[in-house]
């Protein structure tokens, strides 16, 4: 029996090592091309996504470093405007004050001239008040005699006429 089992296992043996020879034979000749060439297919899958996804992500660096300069310039920008509009608003302001101490000279130097003027006016008058007045007087005095409380009645009245002008 020994000898069956060893020849039985034996021919199993070469049987299967048979069957694996023409299975590999077969799958060379009709399906090894397919097998390699999905592989092939697979890996260059890969590869071109790898490139894909290292180019965009350079792409996206790019994008980045444009619009952190693009952020850097507006910056620039805005800030340039704005020192320009605070020299501007000093100018103006500088130029409005200007223009209001010339017009305050100029308001404050013909209110003296209007003074002067009114002064002047005033004296006129006063002057021309004095002297009727003093020819009133002088009329009544050569009209009458008068004694000294007389006088000095006369020129009292004389007086507060002045002041009433």
């Amino acid at each position: 029996m020994s000898i069956l089992i060893n020849s039985t296992t034996l021919g199993n043996i070469i049987i299967t090592t048979g069957s694996v020879i023409l299975l590999l034979v077969l799958i060379r000749l009709f399906a090894w091309d397919k097998i390699t060439g999905i592989f092939e297919q697979r890996a260059d899958k890969i590869a071109t996504d790898i490139d894909t996804a290292e180019a965009a992500r350079k792409e996206a660096e790019d994008l980045a470093a444009k619009r952190q300069a693009e952020l850097d310039s507006a910056k620039g920008e805005a800030s340039q405007i704005i020192e320009t509009a605070k020299e501007i608003g000093n100018t103006k302001s500088n130029q409005i004050i200007a223009e209001a101490r010339t017009e305050a000279s100029r308001l404050k130097d013909k209110a003296k001239q209007d003074i002067e003027q009114s002064k002047t006016e005033a004296l006129t008058s006063v002057k021309g008040d004095v002297a009727d007045l003093t020819i009133l007087l002088a009329e009544k005095v050569m009209t009458t005699q008068l004694d000294q409380k007389a006088q000095s009645d006369l020129i009292d009245s004389y007086l507060k006429q002045l002041g009433d002008a």
